[in-house]
């Protein structure tokens, strides 16, 4: 099997304000773009934020709406995509840990979003290989 292209779908009831935060909060450019979803271009792979009204699709078997992921992006400077954020409005969890920093965020549908350090990313790859 020859994977071709991977990506990230994301069903959103507040597909409007998804798109313009996708767009104009992170900045990511739109690769394509109809009525009910708007793929853009996520660092090598796509992200599709798409308009989903199927409540059978909205909540989980535990009973309310849930999100399980988290969209994580790998930044130089967290502390300073995080200032970016809040200067746009956005709430902003930031927090430094001896593993690494990470700023977690939610865009206006609810999804978890977060911007982790790469130095410490790559130090956590580092350490498991030196232990493996």
């Amino acid at each position: 099997m020859k994977i071709e292209r991977t990506g990230l779908i994301l069903y959103v009831i507040k597909y409007d304000e998804c798109v313009v935060f996708y767009k104009e909060v992170l900045n990511l450019n739109i690769l394509f773009q109809n009525d009910d979803l708007t793929c853009f271009d996520f660092f090598g792979t796509y992200l599709m934020v798409e308009k989903e009204d199927r409540n059978e699709f909205l909540n989980s078997d535990i009973g309310a709406p849930e999100n399980f992921c988290c969209l994580r992006m790998n930044v130089d400077n967290v502390n300073e995509f995080s200032e970016q954020l809040k200067a746009k409005g956005v709430v902003v969890n930031y927090q430094e840990h001896s593993w690494g920093t990470i700023a977690k965020f939610k865009d206006p549908n609810g999804n978890l979003i977060a911007f982790k350090d790469e130095k410490g990313f790559e130090k956590q790859i580092e350490e498991y290989k030196n232990n493996e």
